[in-house]
């Protein structure tokens, strides 16, 4: 019941508030719904985003938990560089999964995750809620991620935004799966290759490491994006 009730809560925000999208980095992490018992884990991303304007250049360092069954919490200090080509502390943000079913259960696997940024040099605040996807098909998997996200501040307009994410994974090996990612916001399609590793260690510890090359087919014009992630799961 908690599943049908979230997910119809989620996607009536979802659906009013998809006239709008962000204005800001639509390519990101695509998120899976899964939260391993006691998982502790130190996360880093960087994002890169090269177009006619500018040449965008974000790094982000995460520390989480999880401190329930299916639930975890993490914190991220983001610094980004200027165009003055200065790097500097820019935001923070906290964020929260939610697992909500037993992976492999049902017919597919659910999640919820909550963020809220704060920038650390204007008046400007950010909070979201996504719907997490995922279904394996044989050796292919297929995740999605549904946002809706309101803005807010004495800098920015105040208003409801929404992003959609998705990744198609095919599970050659642990340490080594092709995918085929799309991002889609306001003014903003992108697509392109993914890829996705996992090594692990003794017990419960693991490395997984991401990369994606994400070219926007909507509009003419250069605007490609680069992102690499490591995170470390003990």
């Amino acid at each position: 019941m908690r599943i049908i009730i979230v997910t119809a809560l989620l996607l009536s925000i979802f659906l009013l508030s998809g006239s709008v999208r962000a204005d800001g980095m639509v390519v990101d992490k695509v998120y899976h719904p899964y939260v391993l018992p006691n998982e502790k884990e130190i996360e880093w991303r960087l994002l890169s985003r090269q177009t006619a304007e500018q040449n965008y250049l974000a790094q982000r360092l995460g520390f989480g938990f999880a401190i329930v069954e299916g639930f975890a919490l993490e914190g991220y200090a983001i610094g980004e560089r200027d165009i003055d080509e200065n790097y500097s502390f820019a935001a923070y943000e906290i964020e929260a999964r939610w697992q909500l079913v037993e992976q492999g259960k049902y017919w597919a696997d659910w999640g919820l995750l909550f963020e809220y940024e704060k920038r650390t040099k204007e008046s400007a605040h950010e909070a979201a809620i996504g719907l997490i996807f995922e279904k394996e098909f044989g050796r292919t998997s297929l995740t999605m991620n549904a946002f809706a996200i309101h803005e807010w501040g004495k800098e920015i307009e105040n208003e409801w935004e929404s992003e959609f994410r998705a990744q198609y994974r095919y599970r050659w090996m642990s340490a080594f799966q092709p995918a085929i990612e799309v991002y889609a916001g306001e003014d903003f399609v992108g697509i392109g290759p993914g890829f996705i590793g996992l090594h692990r260690f003794v017990g419960q510890r693991q490395l997984k490491w991401e990369a994606g090359f994400i070219t926007e087919v909507g509009h003419n014009g250069k605007d490609h994006s680069f992102r690499l992630a490591l995170e470390f799961e003990y």
